[in-house]
Protein backbone atom coordinates (compact mmCIF):
# COMPACT_ATOMS: atom_id res chain seq x y z
CA UNK A 1 0.00 0.00 0.00
CA UNK A 2 2.88 2.37 0.75
CA UNK A 3 4.25 1.83 -2.75
CA UNK A 4 0.88 2.75 -4.28
CA UNK A 5 0.74 5.92 -2.15
CA UNK A 6 4.29 6.81 -3.21
CA UNK A 7 3.39 6.40 -6.90
CA UNK A 8 0.22 8.42 -6.36
CA UNK A 9 2.20 11.19 -4.66
CA UNK A 10 4.85 11.19 -7.39
CA UNK A 11 2.19 11.40 -10.11
CA UNK A 12 0.45 14.20 -8.22
CA UNK A 13 3.66 16.21 -7.77
CA UNK A 14 4.55 15.88 -11.44
CA UNK A 15 1.05 16.83 -12.68
CA UNK A 16 0.61 19.61 -10.12
CA UNK A 17 4.07 20.94 -10.99
CA UNK A 18 3.03 21.65 -14.60
CA UNK A 19 1.54 25.09 -13.99
CA UNK A 20 1.62 28.67 -15.22
CA UNK A 21 -0.21 31.89 -14.40
CA UNK A 22 -2.43 31.46 -17.47
CA UNK A 23 -3.42 27.88 -16.62
CA UNK A 24 -3.98 28.82 -12.97
CA UNK A 25 -6.89 31.02 -14.06
CA UNK A 26 -8.23 28.48 -16.53
CA UNK A 27 -8.10 25.59 -14.08
CA UNK A 28 -9.62 27.64 -11.28
CA UNK A 29 -12.54 28.42 -13.61
CA UNK A 30 -12.91 24.76 -14.52
CA UNK A 31 -12.80 23.55 -10.91
CA UNK A 32 -15.17 26.23 -9.56
CA UNK A 33 -18.61 24.60 -9.17
CA UNK A 34 -20.69 27.62 -10.22
CA UNK A 35 -18.86 27.83 -13.57
CA UNK A 36 -20.90 24.86 -14.74
CA UNK A 37 -24.39 26.07 -13.76
CA UNK A 38 -25.16 27.20 -17.36
CA UNK A 39 -24.03 23.78 -18.63
CA UNK A 40 -26.34 22.00 -16.18
CA UNK A 41 -29.18 24.36 -17.12
CA UNK A 42 -28.59 23.54 -20.80
CA UNK A 43 -28.80 19.81 -20.08
CA UNK A 44 -32.09 20.30 -18.22
CA UNK A 45 -33.46 22.53 -20.99
CA UNK A 46 -32.56 19.99 -23.69
CA UNK A 47 -34.11 17.15 -21.70
CA UNK A 48 -37.40 19.04 -21.25
CA UNK A 49 -37.41 20.16 -24.86
CA UNK A 50 -37.07 16.60 -26.10
CA UNK A 51 -38.90 14.53 -23.47
CA UNK A 52 -41.45 16.99 -22.04
CA UNK A 53 -43.04 15.53 -18.87
CA UNK A 54 -40.72 12.51 -18.80
CA UNK A 55 -37.78 14.90 -18.39
CA UNK A 56 -38.83 15.46 -14.78
CA UNK A 57 -38.08 11.78 -14.10
CA UNK A 58 -34.77 12.04 -15.96
CA UNK A 59 -33.75 15.13 -13.99
CA UNK A 60 -34.77 13.41 -10.75
CA UNK A 61 -32.55 10.43 -11.66
CA UNK A 62 -29.62 12.76 -12.39
CA UNK A 63 -30.13 14.68 -9.13
CA UNK A 64 -30.30 11.39 -7.22
CA UNK A 65 -27.03 10.15 -8.75
CA UNK A 66 -25.21 13.40 -7.96
CA UNK A 67 -26.64 13.58 -4.43
CA UNK A 68 -25.71 9.98 -3.63
CA UNK A 69 -22.23 10.31 -5.14
CA UNK A 70 -21.54 13.63 -3.45
CA UNK A 71 -22.76 12.57 -0.03
CA UNK A 72 -21.00 9.21 -0.18
CA UNK A 73 -17.73 10.94 -1.04
CA UNK A 74 -18.03 13.88 1.35
CA UNK A 75 -19.96 12.61 4.34
CA UNK A 76 -18.82 9.01 4.46
CA UNK A 77 -15.65 8.16 2.52
CA UNK A 78 -13.51 11.23 3.26
CA UNK A 79 -13.87 10.97 7.05
CA UNK A 80 -13.70 7.15 6.96
CA UNK A 81 -10.43 6.95 5.02
CA UNK A 82 -9.01 10.16 6.51
CA UNK A 83 -6.46 10.67 3.74
CA UNK A 84 -5.17 14.22 3.89
CA UNK A 85 -5.44 16.35 0.80
CA UNK A 86 -2.00 16.97 -0.72
CA UNK A 87 -2.25 20.65 0.24
CA UNK A 88 -2.73 19.61 3.89
CA UNK A 89 0.00 16.96 3.87
CA UNK A 90 2.90 18.16 6.09
CA UNK A 91 5.41 16.03 4.13
CA UNK A 92 4.55 18.01 0.98
CA UNK A 93 4.70 21.49 2.53
CA UNK A 94 6.14 23.89 -0.01
CA UNK A 95 5.97 21.36 -2.85
CA UNK A 96 2.26 21.71 -3.70
CA UNK A 97 1.08 24.44 -6.06
CA UNK A 98 -2.25 25.57 -4.57
CA UNK A 99 -4.30 27.87 -6.80
CA UNK A 100 -7.05 29.07 -4.46
CA UNK A 101 -7.45 27.58 -1.01
CA UNK A 102 -7.21 24.00 0.10
CA UNK A 103 -10.74 23.05 1.07
CA UNK A 104 -11.59 20.41 3.64
CA UNK A 105 -8.99 18.36 5.43
CA UNK A 106 -9.52 15.02 3.68
CA UNK A 107 -9.55 14.22 -0.02
CA UNK A 108 -10.25 10.54 -0.69
CA UNK A 109 -12.49 10.39 -2.69
CA UNK A 110 -13.04 13.46 -4.86
CA UNK A 111 -16.62 14.74 -4.85
CA UNK A 112 -15.99 16.69 -8.06
CA UNK A 113 -14.92 13.48 -9.77
CA UNK A 114 -17.81 11.46 -8.31
CA UNK A 115 -20.35 14.07 -9.41
CA UNK A 116 -19.05 14.69 -12.92
CA UNK A 117 -18.47 11.03 -13.76
CA UNK A 118 -21.84 10.22 -12.20
CA UNK A 119 -23.56 12.74 -14.48
CA UNK A 120 -21.62 11.67 -17.59
CA UNK A 121 -22.30 7.98 -16.96
CA UNK A 122 -25.99 8.56 -16.23
CA UNK A 123 -26.44 10.42 -19.51
CA UNK A 124 -24.41 7.79 -21.38
CA UNK A 125 -26.49 4.94 -19.97
CA UNK A 126 -29.74 6.75 -20.78
CA UNK A 127 -28.77 8.14 -24.19
CA UNK A 128 -26.25 5.77 -25.77
CA UNK A 129 -27.58 6.60 -29.23
CA UNK A 130 -26.43 10.21 -28.82
CA UNK A 131 -22.79 9.12 -29.07
CA UNK A 132 -21.55 12.41 -30.52
CA UNK A 133 -22.25 14.17 -27.21
CA UNK A 134 -21.21 11.40 -24.86
CA UNK A 135 -17.51 11.76 -25.67
CA UNK A 136 -17.75 15.43 -24.75
CA UNK A 137 -19.36 14.58 -21.39
CA UNK A 138 -16.58 12.18 -20.43
CA UNK A 139 -13.91 14.63 -21.63
CA UNK A 140 -15.59 17.28 -19.44
CA UNK A 141 -15.65 14.92 -16.43
CA UNK A 142 -11.98 14.11 -16.96
CA UNK A 143 -11.06 17.80 -17.29
CA UNK A 144 -12.94 18.80 -14.13
CA UNK A 145 -11.28 15.91 -12.31
CA UNK A 146 -7.81 16.80 -13.59
CA UNK A 147 -8.34 20.41 -12.49
CA UNK A 148 -8.49 19.12 -8.90
CA UNK A 149 -4.89 17.89 -9.21
CA UNK A 150 -3.85 21.11 -10.90
CA UNK A 151 -5.25 23.32 -8.12
CA UNK A 152 -3.49 21.15 -5.52
CA UNK A 153 -6.38 19.54 -3.66
CA UNK A 154 -6.48 15.91 -4.86
CA UNK A 155 -4.20 13.01 -5.66
CA UNK A 156 -4.86 10.98 -8.84
CA UNK A 157 -6.26 8.05 -6.80
CA UNK A 158 -8.75 10.44 -5.15
CA UNK A 159 -10.07 11.16 -8.63
CA UNK A 160 -10.19 7.52 -9.68
CA UNK A 161 -12.03 6.60 -6.50
CA UNK A 162 -14.50 9.43 -7.04
CA UNK A 163 -15.06 8.40 -10.65
CA UNK A 164 -15.82 4.83 -9.54
CA UNK A 165 -18.32 6.07 -6.94
CA UNK A 166 -20.10 8.22 -9.55
CA UNK A 167 -20.12 5.45 -12.15
CA UNK A 168 -21.47 2.91 -9.64
CA UNK A 169 -24.31 5.16 -8.52
CA UNK A 170 -25.15 6.01 -12.13
CA UNK A 171 -25.48 2.30 -12.91
CA UNK A 172 -27.69 1.64 -9.88
CA UNK A 173 -29.94 4.65 -10.39
CA UNK A 174 -30.38 4.09 -14.14
CA UNK A 175 -31.24 0.44 -13.46
CA UNK A 176 -33.88 1.54 -10.91
CA UNK A 177 -35.10 4.32 -13.24
CA UNK A 178 -35.67 1.85 -16.09
CA UNK A 179 -37.51 -0.57 -13.80
CA UNK A 180 -39.71 2.25 -12.50
CA UNK A 181 -40.47 3.55 -15.98
CA UNK A 182 -41.29 0.05 -17.25
CA UNK A 183 -43.66 -0.53 -14.33
CA UNK A 184 -45.38 2.86 -14.38
CA UNK A 185 -45.42 3.60 -18.10
CA UNK A 186 -45.12 0.31 -20.03
CA UNK A 187 -45.45 1.95 -23.44
CA UNK A 188 -42.73 4.54 -22.67
CA UNK A 189 -40.37 2.39 -20.64
CA UNK A 190 -37.07 3.91 -21.58
CA UNK A 191 -35.15 6.59 -23.32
Amino acid sequence: MDEIKQLDTAAFLWLNGQHSAFWDGVMYGITYRLTWVPFYALIIFLLFRRYRWQAAWLVLAIVLVITLADQTASAWMKPFFGRLRPCHEPALAGAVHVVSGCGGRFGFVSSHSANTFGLATTLWLLFRREARYIGFLFAWAFLVSYSRIYVGVHYPLDLMGGALVGIAYAGLVVFAYRKLMAARFPSKSGT
